[in-house]
């Protein structure tokens, strides 16, 4: 990568810069205070110092972040209001398209594959303000909660190169955790926008099914389960910028027939919040078990009524309709892409799942569909008495960078405890892994909020209580 030939802001300045939050830098740039183009040389400065040790961004481009920054800049010297992200540094993931970049999905296969045209989120955010950065790094196909494909490496946690960045949006977790740009897009289907924020030590929203709009024009039209159950969302080192990115994530695009135009904000719902620590009985790990008590500790502070109860709607149920949704559809397919590729992580993804899939018969794919019914509305009923809930974002601490690539019983044991990454997206409600602090060696610690349909407001009000409550996320400074 290189830098752009250009005057750079002071060390002191540019440490201010790259280091605040999106609210923050919207706020300085609309009201002239400084110029998005000082923070986009901020944020191309603190790429350039610690992308190479990281691996999160795989394409960076000065030339473009300048030219966008520049056109923040000149709009507001005309009087215009350039919107809620002005000037903000934001990354966008290798899936989806962003015009003139390839949309690889970590696959060799598809490195010459240029968008014309930006998908709907990638568009949103241009039209917000933001100044897209660059892009993050996936697994091939976005397939496991790990983060290396044979195309762009392999991305490095900037909290501890032993442990994951999580995936499929651990390029994404990883540049904003170290600083990398405020806000960062991702996608997530079974955990890719939660995992990895979790993973990382940082925020990261997943929205109601239908809230944010997306399309790549340069591919094919998504499969039954990604229909059903893919999103994108935001990740960040702060609460409110989560809420500022979605509110700019979600506008309208009639490109997306499934997305639905709802309010941000719906009616005052009680402060009522249910407690599950082992849900579906889930051996979690006693310091998850203590950043859950601990945050359910601040939503008391807050106002809020905390139930602890034994067990929730269906989880583990839900786990394997997702899983018939998403491989049970043209698994031979994405056997023979994965083989194609050669890539060993995406392989060892879908041959972990062999035998359940290899089971099924034709009646199990509507009897999956109609079992999913049934568990969103036993969640939904949930969510009228409780409109809030905390559970684990996952039974253990952060993984092992490859653990599911050691062994079958290490494979089992990655998505036994990914139970609540898996499970949810069934439900198609909004959730969201808060950070909540670290083990003194280290290793980010959190917790998962759900919230009711298209009550991402709500996640945020929960999340921003606990969040008032405890010390603020800090930028990792590796290297």
């Amino acid at each position: 990568m290189t830098k752009a030939s250009l005057p750079s802001v002071s060390p002191t300045e540019s440490d201010a810069l790259w280091s605040l939050s999106a609210t923050r830098i919207a706020a300085l740039v609309s009201g002239g205070e400084i110029s998005a183009l000082d923070v986009a040389r901020a944020a191309m400065d603190r790429l350039s110092a610690v992308n190479p040790a990281l691996n999160a961004v795989v394409d960076f481009r000065p030339e473009t972040v300048i030219a966008a920054a520049q056109a923040v800049d000149d709009g507001l010297a005309a009087g215009r209001d350039m919107g809620p992200l002005a000037g903000v540094p934001v990354t966008t993931k290798v899936n989806v398209d962003q015009a003139g970049f390839p949309t690889t999905n970590g696959l060799n296969a598809l490195k010459d594959l240029v968008a014309k045209t930006n998908n709907p989120v990638v568009q949103n955010l241009i039209d917000a303000g933001a100044v897209p950065l660059g892009r993050t790094n996936t697994p091939a196909f976005s397939y496991r909660w790990f983060t290396s494909n044979l195309l762009h490496g392999r991305t490095i946690n900037p909290r501890g190169k032993g442990l994951t960045p999580g995936g499929s949006s651990g390029g994404a977790a990883a540049s904003v955790a170290a600083g990398i740009g405020a806000i960062a897009h991702g996608t997530d289907i079974a955990g890719s926008v939660r995992y990895p924020a979790y993973a990382c030590g940082v925020h990261g929203l997943r929205p109601t099914i239908g809230r944010v709009a997306a399309w790549n024009a340069s591919g094919k039209d998504r499969s039954i389960g990604p229909q059903m159950m893919a999103v994108s969302g935001p990740l960040a080192r702060h609460v409110g910028d989560l809420r500022l990115a979605l509110q700019a994530m979600m506008r309208p695009d009639v490109r997306d027939p499934l997305h639905v135009a709802m309010p941000f904000n719906g009616p005052d719902v009680p402060k009522r919040a249910a407690l599950c620590i082992r849900p579906d009985g889930m051996d979690t790990a006693p310091e998850i078990e203590v950043a859950l008590r601990e945050a359910a500790a601040r939503l008391v502070e807050a106002g809020w009524i905390v139930e602890e109860l034994d067990d929730l709607p269906p989880i583990n149920e839900a786990v394997k309709v997702q899983i018939i949704l998403w491989m049970g559809d043209n698994y031979d397919g994405q056997v023979a892409a994965a083989q194609a590729e050669g890539d060993p992580g995406a392989i060892a993804a879908l041959a972990g799942q062999r035998e359940f899939v290899e089971a099924l018969g034709v009646q199990d794919l509507p009897e999956a569909f109609i079992t999913r019914l049934g568990i969103v509305r036993a969640w939904m009923q949930f969510i009228a008495r409780y409109p809030v809930v905390l559970l684990p974002p996952c039974g253990e601490l952060p993984f092992e960078d490859d653990l599911d690539l050691k062994s079958p019983e290490d494979y089992a044991r990655v998505w036994r405890a990914q139970a609540p990454m898996l499970g949810l997206p069934v439900t198609g409600l909004p959730s969201l892994t808060l950070n909540t602090g670290f083990t003194p060696n280290g290793t980010p610690v959190g917790v998962q909020i759900v919230s009711g349909k298209f009550r991402e407001d709500v996640c945020l009000d929960a999340a921003e209580a606990i969040e008032a409550r405890m010390p603020p996320c800090p930028i990792a400074m590796l290297p």
